[in-house]
């Protein structure tokens, strides 16, 4: 396939970034959108210019590195699909296809397609695990949990922090990724004796990040590559409520 790519370049989060439009030859079907780029930056580095940055890790979707915009919708056009996940057969001949990064204050550009997520990781710091002291190693099933209990948990706990609920939400919230790290240790009985200072301590952070609120339009569930249900926003609700009413 012959493909027309339309790439955001920004040398850095000072400078004004703008769209370069990269004609590429020879993209098989059977190829992955990563290794499309992959492809381009190495036609670019022989003609000696600047490849393309972006991040990517384990391009299995289970690290939620691989975070861009394509043609509008985070991770491009498959549902439930991380931009790893995406391969070339989603397109035709001759397609034009716009790529660019997150676009969130929270999540400055640091070149190119590449963000800063680090906002996520002090999310998770203030709150997002376990502290108690549980000793030696023990069998893992010695505490019982109910069957919808575990699934309800394990569910929330599928997210991998890559951003698009952020991209996608219209103020930029970061709800659905607080209430997922909340939601699922708030299920568990491990979780229970942090349980609701995790819950104000995150949402805090939340806001000191400079993420923006919530107004429940969904379409941070919809563009969810782990299909976090938006229920979870109304768990992490009632459970900073009733954080905040011990306080």
């Amino acid at each position: 396939m012959k493909l027309t790519l339309k790439i955001w370049r920004q040398p850095d989060d000072r400078t004004k970034g703008r769209f370069l439009t990269y004609q590429l030859d020879d993209v098989s079907p059977d190829m992955s959108f990563l290794e499309t780029i992959d492809l381009l930056n190495q036609n670019l580095i022989l003609a000696g210019a600047e490849p393309i940055s972006f991040d990517h890790d384990c391009r299995e979707g289970i690290c939620g590195s691989c975070a861009m915009y394509i043609n509008g919708r985070p991770h491009g056009s498959d549902n439930a699909s991380t931009t790893c996940q995406l391969y070339m057969r989603s397109y035709q001949d001759g397609d034009t296809i716009t790529i660019e990064p997150w676009r969130a204050n929270a999540f400055p550009v640091i070149k190119d397609l590449m963000v800063d997520r680090s906002a996520f990781d002090r999310i998770i710091q203030s709150g997002g695990y376990i502290s108690v002291n549980t000793g030696s190693e023990v069998d893992a099933n010695t505490i019982p949990i109910a069957k919808d209990i575990a699934d309800a948990a394990f569910a929330d706990a599928m997210c991998i922090g890559c951003g698009a609920c952020v991209a996608a939400c219209k103020n930029s919230s970061a709800m659905l990724f607080v209430a997922a790290k909340v939601s699922h240790l708030a299920l568990l009985p491990q979780g229970q004796p942090e349980r609701q200072r995790r819950a104000l301590n995150m949402v805090a952070q939340m806001d000191a990040e400079g993420f923006g609120s919530c107004s429940n339009t969904g379409t941070c569930a919809a563009v969810c590559p782990k299909e976090i249900s938006l229920d979870t926003i109304a768990q992490l609700n009632r459970e900073y409520r009733q954080a905040r009413s011990k306080v």
